[in-house]
């Protein structure tokens, strides 16, 4: 909000009635072009910000003698890096130099709204996931509750010596009590029990904090914004992940439009593997359903999935890998992990050509791009290839096939603006955070 000018101040005398026609003029002159040079001086200064927020998104931006603006986003989506993208000549703004104060900020802007400055940004969210899962994974502390309650278990010394507070009971909600960086050390170095579902959940908080920095994730965000516990606890409270703070939420469970924007339009994602057919058809409940984010996509698999149109693709070749591990004798409970995914031909060696010839056919469709490079974090596996969860799961339950699907998310609807917002905030170009007006309008 630009500060309104400050009102002209009272005169200490009264002039000379011959001078009336010529002093309050002069005053109300002075005062006019105070008014005129603040609003004009904030405005370059949002400007520069704005431009100086697409250049740390990896937009280059120089002048040209062109009477008009060149926006070349290209296509940062696919590639496989921002150097990548600037090397192919992506994400480039070109301003004319005879260019009006006006024309340039119109031009920043438009940039900034292209989708190419979502791509670009999906760089920094498969940074700041990558940074966020290594670390949850590097914490032996960091453990697994089979019980598949959305429980959670803060130890001996319970929730809030680890930072945390509960809003439900029974360990099914919990939100930050004394800063939201402190709450996320418990997972990357306390002792914490939880399900794949939680583990979901603090793997997207903690790629935001990697994303926000410290700082900012302390300042930008309130504690009830950081919830954790039951999806059903989440949906009742202002989570920004699935509450009342989400804001726009996106929806593409078979990523149908995502395959189509490229691998960066995946990075940090949420997402989940469950089984198809009913309850009745799990032998394993605690492997009922893996819950994940999107740590990495190859060039390959995502090649794989827009040429197949997203997930439906996988889902039917997940279905014949189940059909034929069916007509296979069970040999044990890492078997098809063993044998598909270590690809270990001990387990097979005395088993009939034709049993073999099964294996071999189940080994070629993991070979598929999408199973060998599409990489998810799952607590407590940490990351692997998704091929590795569809080979694990035909040991887990075998008596039901596997779908694949992306969860709703907000990463670039309502986490890319709070980010917008946050960087041109660290630069005064917008004002402080009213929380209030963040509860209104959902984050």
């Amino acid at each position: 909000m630009r500060p309104s000018a400050p009102p002209c101040p009272p005169p200490r005398w009264r002039p000379p009635v011959r001078q009336r026609g010529r002093w309050p003029g002069l005053l109300l002159a002075a005062c006019a072009g105070f008014a005129q040079a603040q609003p004009a001086a904030t405005d370059r200064a949002a400007t520069d910000a704005t431009a100086r927020v697409l250049q740390d998104l990896g937009w280059r931006i120089d002048t040209s003698d062109a009477a008009t603006v060149r926006l070349a986003a290209g296509e940062p989506c696919r590639r496989g890096s921002l150097a990548e993208a600037q090397a192919a000549g992506d994400l480039h703004l070109a301003l004319p130099r005879t260019a009006t104060d006006a024309a340039r900020r119109q031009a920043l802007q438009a940039a900034l709204d292209d989708p190419a400055s979502r791509c670009a940004f999906g760089f920094r969210l498969g940074e700041a996931t990558r940074h966020a899962v290594a670390k949850l994974q590097a914490n032996p502390g960091f453990r697994f509750t089979a019980v598949q309650m959305g429980w959670i278990g803060f130890g001996w010394r319970g929730a809030r010596a680890q930072g945390w507070q509960p809003f439900r009971s029974f360990g099914r909600g919990y939100r930050p009590a004394a800063g939201n960086a402190r709450a996320l050390d418990a997972f990357y170095t306390g002792h914490v029990r939880a399900e794949c579902g939680t583990g979901r959940q603090v793997a997207q908080l903690a790629t935001l904090r990697e994303l926000f920095g410290d700082a900012a994730f302390d300042r930008d965000f309130d504690a009830g914004e950081l919830s954790i516990g039951t999806f059903l606890a989440l949906h009742d409270s202002d989570s920004l992940l699935l509450g009342a703070r989400a804001g726009t939420l996106f929806a593409d469970g078979k990523a149908e439009k995502t395959a189509r924007l490229g691998r960066q339009a995946f990075m940090g994602v949420p997402g989940f593997i469950a089984h198809v057919f009913d309850a009745g058809h799990v032998d394993d409940v605690a492997n009922q359903a893996e819950n994940f984010v999107v740590a990495d996509v190859d060039a390959a698999a995502a090649d794989a999935l827009a040429a197949h149109g997203g997930l439906r693709h996988y889902d039917a070749l997940n279905r014949e890998l189940w059909a034929l591990s069916r007509q296979m004798p069970r040999q044990g409970y890492r078997f098809y992990e063993r044998v598909l995914f270590e690809r270990d031909d001990r387990p097979i060696a005395r088993m009939p050509r034709l049993r073999k010839l099964q294996v071999a056919r189940m080994r070629a469709l993991l070979d598929d791009p999408f199973y060998r490079g599409f990489m998810v974090y799952v607590h407590p596996q940490g990351v692997r290839p998704i091929g590795f969860h569809v080979a694990r799961l035909l040991d887990r339950n075998p008596r039901t096939p596997y779908s694949i699907d992306l969860a709703l998310h907000n990463l670039h609807t309502t986490v890319y603006r709070r980010w917008l917002d946050s960087r041109l905030r660290a630069q005064g170009a917008v004002p402080a955070r009213d929380p209030a007006t963040a509860r209104t309008a959902g984050g």
